[in-house]
């Protein structure tokens, strides 16, 4: 039987526009208690965007909590209340990537880090993918202003993530569950 942990007192120590930080004391297996700092998140979907010719769509950005530019899919936070969650991620395709999607459909659900926070992720596979018109593309601002977007073979982006070259957790759980439901026949793709 699995010990029910119940959150005895909860205090919140940050509010931001993105998360929120709170430390709760938690009821323990062992009927001891202990304080786990918990960060609450608007939660996110990422776009495995694949083409015609089996390559995926790769964006690179500046993330300033590792001061580096990381090589990602196309990604954004569930900001927009009430909004489907494909409709938010063909919404993040055409502005980080200036792509439309023919298709759009639930890859796979993932906790990103699960020991501080309950982020909760939705990643999609798009494809049919064609170019957002010219005129009609969103203007990046921000650290969005220099992304760097290129088009990898998907066995290569697999490549990349073993060869550490793409460390983004979302990107690396979307890129081999892409390579894998591909190489089932699309078999594996969960029901819509």
């Amino acid at each position: 039987m699995a010990f029910e942990h119940e959150t005895v007192s909860r205090v919140e120590r940050y509010e931001g526009a993105i998360f929120t930080v709170f430390t709760d004391d938690v009821t323990m297996s062992d009927g001891s208690t202990a304080d786990r700092d918990v960060v609450e998140n608007r939660g996110a979907v990422v776009v495995v965007a694949l083409d015609s010719d089996d390559r995926v769509v790769l964006i690179k950005q500046y993330r300033h909590a590792v001061r580096q530019r990381l090589w990602e899919l196309p990604a954004g936070l569930r900001d927009v209340e009430g909004e489907d969650e494909a409709v938010t991620a063909a919404r993040e395709l055409a502005e980080e990537a200036d792509l439309t999607a023919g298709r759009i459909e639930p890859l796979i659900d993932l906790h990103t880090s699960p020991g501080f926070s309950d982020e909760w992720v939705r990643v999609f596979l798009a494809r049919d993918l064609t170019p957002v018109p010219e005129a009609d593309r969103h203007a990046r601002t921000a650290e969005e202003a220099d992304l760097e977007v290129r088009r990898v073979a998907l066995d290569e982006a697999v490549a990349m993530v073993f060869r550490g070259e793409i460390t983004n957790a979302a990107a690396v759980a979307g890129i081999l569950a892409a390579s894998r439901a591909r190489d089932s026949g699309w078999t594996l793709l969960p029901a819509a």
